[in-house]
């Protein structure tokens, strides 16, 4: 279900955000705004993005083999990383450079049948809302009860926040961008189409870093959530296992968790009691959190509180 999910809203991303740099650029060639051809740059960028995570998802298919025993799901971790970095390179620091031209510039350079872009940000605007609340309804069944922030923050899908984000930023960038545009219209001064073109890229370049580190955490290694946690711990005893010793997580991928643990055993089981009772732990496990696909237990007897 979280791949599937990802994958139409990446679908409806990709999908919009190249009608919509198509719509952008033909507006900054009629009417020669900064902020157009930022927010066009934008939409290139997030449409490439968009190519970048289904590529990841496509690779992170790939079989394990000798060299990488535990597969390639953190090959979407990976794409989702290079996405932060193409936000920030493409997207955040063009439009700083442009706003900061055109705002040195204001005076060289006016603004031609300003009320296209207009237009063209409006139709941008609906695209991007379509596309967000794509992002929105397939992220809700992870989310759960957790606020959006939080979703972003913890989820082990990379790709929905990546769109999420993407979106949001897409839809104030917009916004910002018709500021600019309005106002260079309402006032004769194109200096305003310069620090909406500034702003965008701002907020590009803090979507782009709080990506990053997003990423860069869940590439290092990221454990089960704490619900996730709690519900192996308590799933674990039972059937001839007294207790958790210690235990491990780790996402090898969005839908693949890892479990390690030591686990105690009862005085005096023999051996294919001690089989059983680790068959019934993983099938208990399982049944608590679905996606704990490899599972290491390691039996030892239980000899009291100490260790």
């Amino acid at each position: 279900m979280s791949t599937e999910g990802s994958k139409k809203a990446i679908v409806a991303a990709l999908l919009a955000n190249a009608g919509i740099a198509a719509a952008k650029f033909v507006g900054f060639a009629v009417t020669g705004s900064s902020s157009m051809l930022a927010e066009g740059v934008h939409s290139v960028a997030d449409t490439s993005n968009q190519g970048l995570l289904l590529l990841g998802q496509r690779r992170s298919k790939k079989e394990a083999d000798q060299l990488h025993p535990f597969g390639y799901g953190r090959m979407r971790y990976f794409y989702s990383f290079v996405v932060a970095l193409v936000i920030f390179s493409l997207g955040s620091l063009f439009a700083l450079y442009e706003g900061v031209q055109k705002i040195r510039h204001a005076h060289d350079h006016g603004l031609e049948s300003p009320i296209v872009a207009v237009v063209i940000l409006l139709v941008a605007m609906a695209l991007e809302g379509y596309s967000f609340h794509t992002a929105r309804r397939e992220s809700r069944p992870l989310k759960g009860n957790a606020s959006w922030w939080n979703f972003i923050r913890n989820s082990r899908n990379p790709e929905l926040p990546v769109v999420l984000l993407e979106d949001a930023g897409a839809l104030i960038g917009l916004v910002l961008a018709l500021g600019g545009v309005g106002l260079t219209m309402a006032t004769g001064n194109a200096i305003w189409d310069g620090v909406g073109t500034l702003s965008i890229g701002l907020l590009l370049g803090a979507i782009a870093v709080l990506l990053m580190i997003e990423m860069k955490s869940l590439l290092i290694g990221e454990g089960a959530t704490e619900a996730e946690d709690r519900a192996l711990r308590e799933a674990l005893p039972g059937d001839g296992v007294d207790r958790v010793i210690h235990m491990k997580t780790q996402y090898l991928g969005p839908d693949e968790l890892l479990l390690a643990a030591k686990i105690a055993i009862s005085p005096g089981a023999g051996a294919l009691q001690i089989a059983a009772a680790i068959d019934a732990a993983e099938a208990r496990v399982r049944a608590a959190v679905p996606q704990t696909r490899v599972i290491y237990l390691e039996p030892d007897i239980e000899r009291g509180p100490a260790d």
